[in-house]
């Protein structure tokens, strides 16, 4: 479902909400959420959001790199406890 951007007109408030609805769908602007003044909600620009499947070029399972991460990460956490127990500390 798309979402849309609505700031309050007030140059007081200028709060903004984030609003999920559908393209044919109505949204109330009468009112701002937070100053509930007259001014109303006004739709803003927003970037749209563009997701690239980049998993179709490489064929490898979500645990798999989950594994490779995760050993990878273990031989630096073991490198650093070895190099923990090395230094000597003074006491405060």
């Amino acid at each position: 479902m798309p979402r849309y951007k609505y700031q309050c007109s007030d140059s007081d408030c200028g709060h903004v909400v984030l609003v999920f609805h559908g393209i044919n769908d109505k949204f109330t602007t009468e009112k701002c959420i937070m100053c509930e003044g007259p001014h109303g909600l006004q739709k803003i620009l927003t970037r749209p959001v563009i997701v690239h499947d980049s998993l179709e070029d490489e064929e490898q399972e979500v645990g798999e790199l989950t594994k490779e991460y995760i050993e990878s990460n273990r031989e630096i956490l073991d490198q650093q406890k070895k190099e923990a127990k090395e230094e000597t500390y003074e006491p405060s």
